[in-house]
């Protein structure tokens, strides 16, 4: 697999996203499941499946454009506006970054260990380690980078989150990400329950670190990509279960912000797995 990607790695971003494209539509095609929970996931957000239509192609296009993001030369990155995550990093009492399965979540990370890691320390983002080993080989080779450091989804991984952002640095993670059974709660996600990690909420909560949303805006035409912030706009309550809602309100106003690139077709409303 490790082949593979290095092949696709030295493609350039247009015809990954190309490649991509046909690949998301064929999906659309083939797989009744998969446009249905599409479809269903569009209608419970209120919007009409026209309107999204494009998000078909960039979901085809988060999968395509992975070799290049992990084992090949950094794309084109810009910043609509990094004042959020500026001023966070700057109060020194630790930054949450939140993004939901929006746009491009792996090119965040990467901008802003290139933006602030030299100066602030590296960012510790949060991943499920992968089923098949190969798989998990070319992860590990490639989230791992200078300024950047990934944990996994157990006990030793948010242990390093919590000590990170006690130290003043910063954490990244998919607060909209299904956790396993005993790890969130049953909170509206678009109006509808959907079992919800605490984990962000609880990071937040417990070291005091300012909450940034971000999101990576994939360009037309393989461009690369344009990252947006915004801070959380309000304190997080104290009691867990209000912030866990409150952090799926503000998940919910991203995806509105464009969901032409949202990632409809994720279950969502899954019930959650037993296992760690």
């Amino acid at each position: 697999m490790l082949r593979w990607f290095l092949f696709f790695s030295r493609w350039p971003l247009w015809a990954l996203h190309l490649l991509g494209s046909f690949g998301g539509w064929a999906a659309w095609l083939l797989s009744g499941p998969y446009r249905s929970r599409f479809l269903a996931n569009v209608r419970q957000a209120g919007l009409d499946g026209p309107a999204v239509l494009g998000a078909v192609g960039q979901a085809g296009r988060m999968t395509a454009e992975l070799p290049r993001l992990w084992l090949g030369r950094t794309p084109h990155l810009e910043w609509a506006d990094d004042r959020a995550a500026a001023q966070a990093y700057a109060e020194g009492q630790g930054v949450l970054f939140l993004t939901p399965h929006m746009g491009c979540f792996e090119v965040t990370a990467q901008a802003l260990a290139l933006r602030f890691g030299a100066q602030y320390g590296q960012l510790t983002v949060l991943y499920r380690p992968a089923r098949h080993a190969a798989l998990g080989e070319v992860m590990a080779l490639a989230r791992n980078r200078p300024g950047l450091q990934a944990v996994p989804t157990t006990l030793a991984g948010v242990r390093q989150m919590i000590k990170a952002l006690r130290a003043g640095e910063a954490v990244g993670l998919l607060p909209d990400q299904v956790p396993p059974e005993g790890m969130g709660v049953w909170a509206p996600f678009f109006g509808r329950s959907a079992y919800t990690m605490t984990l962000a909420a609880r990071l937040a909560l417990q070291t005091g670190a300012r909450v940034v949303l971000i999101w990576g805006e994939r360009l037309p035409w393989g461009r690369g990509y344009r990252l947006h912030t915004r801070p959380l706009g309000h304190d997080l309550s104290p009691d867990l279960e209000t912030a866990v809602v409150q952090i799926n309100q503000a998940m919910e106003s991203m995806v509105l912000t464009c969901p032409q690139q949202y990632l409809w077709a994720y279950a969502r409303y899954k019930e959650p797995r037993k296992d760690m």
